[in-house]
């Protein structure tokens, strides 16, 4: 049985960065829905990866990294509000396991460690989004998330091939848990 750990990094060397961005290429190149659409190169991706690092250097945003008996397995990151009136909400972002180890659990782990990190950090909310078409907003769904919204056509991953993105919430226990966040009421229906 392997060794799994979510942990949280506030100081990324050099080393952590190159298997940041080793894993994103991959994940993305195997077909994730990680911000960008395939083929992508460390030169594609590295910039915004230094972005994400750059919260996380300023201590509003938090890198949540999986290991693998010690190896970086993916990681994602908890994203701070910089409003007074959403200190308590966070925004998960680039949600990712190495292709080479998914369909062992290990997004269910990873994001299990996510929530644990938020609830340590005080947040007790996380909001995120999915492409649509990708079938991954189930998975989100099967760990407590709510459906809120959709912006249709918002992601155009080729010509003529716009996807929704979907909005998705989920309330974490703690202190200001009040029950789970109410499901989206379509007022058509």
């Amino acid at each position: 049985m392997p060794a799994v750990d979510v942990r949280a990094a506030s100081v990324v060397d050099d080393g952590l960065r190159a298997e940041l961005l080793a894993c994103w290429v991959d994940v993305t190149n195997a077909g994730g829905a990680v911000g960008f659409v395939p083929p992508v190169s460390s030169d594609d991706v590295g910039p915004v990866l230094d972005r994400l690092l750059d919260g996380v250097t300023s201590g509003r945003d938090v890198l949540c990294v999986l290991t693998v008996d010690g190896a970086t397995a993916g990681f994602a990151a908890l994203v701070g509000s910089s409003s007074p009136l959403r200190r308590h909400w966070a925004t998960v972002l680039r949600v990712q396991v190495h292709p080479s180890l998914q369909g062992h659990g290990l997004g269910r782990q990873l994001m299990a460690g996510v929530h644990r990190i938020a609830v340590e950090h005080g947040w007790e909310f996380l909001s995120l989004t999915a492409r649509g078409g990708t079938g991954v907003d189930g998975f989100y769904r099967g760990l407590g998330y709510t459906e809120v919204g959709r912006i249709p056509g918002a992601v155009r991953v080729a010509a003529g091939d716009d996807r929704d993105e979907i909005l998705l919430v989920h309330r974490l226990p703690g202190p200001g848990a009040r029950g789970p966040v109410p499901a989206l009421v379509d007022p058509g229906a």
